[in-house]
């Protein structure tokens, strides 16, 4: 871990020697539909590995195996990014807006972040975005 900085951590790691930076988060509230159905912790991610050229990349674990072939919606004040799933991953569909996404993360105050699993199951989880810069800073300095 290289520090928290408001709701986001900063982390540094070397899996197989390749380094990896990441800013991650947890849901500051969650909602599920039906309610009380089961899932596992969420969370955001925005990585960065300079070995595979990759900056910012956003990602989402839902805690659950989304219905197949379905959309997740991330959406940022009045700003929605669509996200492609697989397995309990989603990452944002079309990579151009990637750079746009991160920007307004930056500048926003919370993150939305819905989507269906297998069983039918609606979430909708909401990140607190404070902190977001600080942590993206610190893994910028730390994945050169």
């Amino acid at each position: 871990m290289l520090g928290q900085y408001g709701d986001w951590g900063a982390y540094a790691a070397s899996p197989g020697g390749s380094k990896v930076c990441f800013a991650l988060a947890k849901p500051k509230t969650t909602k599920i539909e039906p309610a009380g159905r089961k899932r596992d912790p969420s969370y955001i991610f925005v990585s960065t590995r300079p070995a595979d050229n990759v900056k910012n990349e956003v990602s989402v674990i839902i805690g659950y195996p989304f219905k197949t072939s379905s959309d997740a919606t991330a959406e940022v004040g009045a700003v929605k990014f669509a996200m492609y799933t697989q397995n309990d991953g989603a990452w944002i569909k079309n990579v151009a807006e990637e750079a746009r996404m991160v920007d307004a993360m930056r500048k926003g105050a919370d993150l939305t972040v819905k989507g269906t699993s297998g069983r039918g199951t609606a979430s909708t989880d909401q990140y607190s975005l404070k902190g977001l810069a600080q942590a993206l800073e610190k893994i910028e300095q730390e994945c050169k």
